[in-house]
């Protein structure tokens, strides 16, 4: 990989990562504003097939579908330097949150600043869904898988319906014999090098942490802190939402029920989840808070090595996972059954993320016509001018500070 052929590519990342506000939904608008209509390193097709594959695999799925997209432009090299800019700034913002958390109430800035970034976020989520729907709702099949699986995504809120939907949308669209692929191209080989690092990190994670607690090593919680984090990156599905009752467990009421302080308290846990959702970036960057906030009783060298090593085992495996199993599904999509299920994936893909405008905007608090406003003009904005969306972002971050000091 030749470096500066990228910076481009990286200092889009990297932009990119200081403005994606809204979760996996509102990252999905930005990546289209960014990655395809302003840079065409993807078309939207690409971009959809991307986002459904990830929706298959455990882990952060924006997170993921920014790494293929580098890994299509620069192989593996190039798809980590990415994954490194785009989690940079939420982990460090979350890390340096566990510090100041003890110190400064930072819900009224949380309140104030980042009052209208919540209805932002619905905006830029309808403006994907609007974009996508184009290309990718044609006709009275994708029309009614779209309906469908905004319909079941609204009232059925589990994590496993996500999976279900694509598996059941792709049966649905096979049922036509018109679509075959155009050719077949070479494969790519598997590494299968990346399936064996997972599991050997994994067995080897749950060992150490057995023996921290068997032997109770003095700082040996840092041992169970990458094992249950690494375990959550490997079987979370539903972005970072479905951490938090794993954590609630995992850290504040499995030691309780063991007759040992929690590592952190439900209240402490709330707050983290709260700030994860006012800053950029991935949600899974909450895991830095709390890695630092279980170590923080050990001193602050130890609460970075907590925020670190969090960081660090939840990322991982989802990481691992995707590069052996993207080069795979590359092969299989080459069938028929696979390449005809695209196009039902795809509009189901297009139904969830309208169906995730409506949650998100049912979550906000409290709901008023100055939100439905700002979801409005956002949507607007985007889908009827050139206004690029970090201008977008910044000035509804600039709207909730004059609206607070007036």
């Amino acid at each position: 990989m030749i470096l500066h052929r990228h910076i481009p590519f990286l200092k889009a990342v990297a932009l990119y990562s200081f403005t994606a506000f809204g979760g996996p939904q509102g990252h999905m608008g930005m990546m289209v504003k960014t990655f395809v209509q302003k840079r065409h390193d993807v078309t939207e097709e690409e971009l959809l097939e991307y986002n459904a594959f990830c929706q298959m695999l455990p882990g952060p799925s924006s997170t993921q579908t920014v790494t293929l997209i580098a890994f299509k432009r620069g192989g593996v090299p190039l798809a980590l330097l990415a994954l490194l800019i785009w989690i940079l700034p939420a982990t460090i913002i979350m890390s340096a949150f566990s510090f100041l958390v003890y110190y400064f109430d930072v819900r009224d800035i949380q309140a104030s600043v980042f009052s209208f970034i919540q209805p932002m976020s619905v905006g830029f989520v309808c403006y994907a869904a609007a974009r996508m729907m184009r290309n990718n709702v044609q006709h009275l099949a994708t029309w009614a898988i779209m309906i469908g699986s905004l319909v079941v995504t609204v009232f059925f809120r589990s994590p496993w319906v996500f999976p279900l939907l694509l598996l059941i949308s792709g049966t649905i669209s096979n049922f036509s014999n018109r679509r075959i692929p155009e050719g077949k191209a070479k494969p790519k080989p598997i590494k299968w090098f990346n399936l064996w690092i997972f599991f050997t990190v994994f067995v080897t994670a749950g060992v150490m942490s057995q023996l921290a607690l068997k032997g109770h090593w003095v700082h040996g919680r840092i041992f169970n802190i990458f094992e249950n984090f690494y375990r959550f990156g490997s079987i979370v599905f539903g972005g970072g939402q479905a951490l938090m009752p794993m954590m609630l467990y995992q850290f504040v009421m499995r030691p309780i029920t063991r007759n040992r302080s929690p590592w952190l308290t439900s209240e402490a846990l709330l707050t983290g989840y709260g700030m994860v959702n006012a800053v950029p970036g991935p949600v899974f960057s909450v895991c830095s808070f709390v890695g630092g906030m279980a170590m923080s009783q050990f001193g602050a060298a130890w609460q970075i090595v907590g925020c670190l090593t969090a960081t660090i085992a939840v990322f991982l495996p989802s990481t691992l996972l995707l590069f052996f199993l993207y080069p795979l599904y590359q092969h299989l999509k080459q069938h028929v059954i696979i390449y005809r299920a695209l196009e039902g994936i795809n509009a189901a893909i297009v139904g969830i993320i309208w169906a995730s405008g409506i949650v998100l905007f049912q979550s906000i608090s409290p709901v008023s016509w100055t939100n439905l406003a700002v979801v409005l003009i956002t949507f607007c904005v985007l889908y009827l001018t050139k206004v690029p969306a970090p201008l977008v972002v910044a000035a509804w971050l600039l709207m909730g500070w004059i609206a607070h000091i007036i």
